[in-house]
């Protein structure tokens, strides 16, 4: 008879939070690719009504399960962690039903943060274990993330771009451009279930990691005006700590404003980012684009990106 792991919801202490850590490397290390995205991680210390935390233990108290349920948007977002060596005894299965009756319990308000919403689960990578899963608890895909890359180097990526008449590139100032990059980040994310709800506290806490760096971080505002919101910006993301010859650098955010979009400002921007990132020695360029998004996915191919890995939202139909 299997008997499923015992369970905790509730906040997660220090411990806890790198218990899971550890659990997501060791999954990362069997499977090639990441359990758990930026977000969720970013989330291990959250403690707030929108947000659940549900770890599996063995009964000496090893963590081998973690799912966490972000309510936050108008569905419920929800990833999900097994140690390779505990699958396929009903932990998936256990902490997925959690997770739905989490997200889906009735709701009074129906405010961002409460019950009573969809659940939508991601699987990185759209590995063949994941769509068993899928398959196995009814879960039908509703949305998929292309990572895209492109090798670099100095001889192969564009020269840095000038600003075209009547802008200027500068790069973002903490403390100073905040507000304005979170209106036009707004704006230009309007209708992206993540990226456009990003608060200061968000992006506050980007600032504070290891890989933020705002030399990498460009803004292109028009010329003339010191106080108006920048029209397009490309912030670029390169881990610490990477060995020479094998470092990725990550077009991480590149947005537009919609009131400027047509005029070739993606295109100028994703040359901007390829300039630095390969200026910092980076030897691929990555990124993550919605599978569905036509403009962004053609700037980028003509730019040299090719899809490397695909991750997957499933949901009840």
């Amino acid at each position: 008879m299997r008997i499923a792991a015992p369970i905790e919801i509730g906040p997660l202490d220090a411990d806890a939070q790198q218990a899971v850590r550890d659990l997501a490397a060791v999954a990362e290390s069997h499977d090639g690719v990441a359990p758990l995205s930026e977000q969720p991680l970013l989330n291990l210390g959250t403690d707030a009504e929108w947000i659940t935390h549900v770890v599996a233990h063995t009964t000496s108290g090893s963590t081998i399960g973690y799912v966490q349920v972000d309510r936050s948007g108008e569905t419920a977002s929800a990833e999900l962690v097994i140690h390779p060596e505990h699958r396929l005894g009903g932990r998936g299965r256990m902490l997925l039903k959690t997770a739905e009756r989490d997200a889906t319990l009735p709701s009074r308000s129906g405010e961002p943060g409460q019950h009573g919403k969809q659940l939508r689960v991601w699987a990185h990578g759209d590995l063949e274990a994941a769509r068993g899963f899928a398959r196995a608890t009814g879960l039908q895909p509703v949305r998929k993330l292309l990572f895209l890359a492109r090798t670099l180097d100095r001889s192969t990526a564009p020269e840095p771009p000038a600003a075209p008449a009547g802008y200027r590139l500068r790069t973002f100032r903490p403390g100073v451009d905040d507000d304005a990059w979170l209106r036009v980040n707004a704006r230009a994310f309007a209708t992206h279930p993540e990226q456009g709800r990003l608060t200061l506290d968000d992006l506050r806490a980007r600032q504070a990691e290891a890989w933020f760096d705002p030399e990498g971080f460009f803004l292109l505002v028009p010329e003339g005006t010191a106080d108006a919101d920048p029209v397009a910006f490309q912030w670029t993301k390169v881990e610490p700590g990477r060995p020479d010859g094998a470092r990725d650098g990550e077009i991480y955010v590149l947005g537009v404003d919609p009131d400027h979009q047509g005029k070739g400002l993606g295109r100028l921007m994703t040359d901007v980012g390829l300039a630095h990132l390969a200026r910092t020695g980076a030897t691929r360029a990555v990124l993550y684009v919605e599978g569905d998004n036509a403009p962004a996915l053609a700037t980028y191919e003509r730019s040299g990106f090719s899809r490397a890995a695909v991750h997957v939202q499933y949901a009840r139909p």
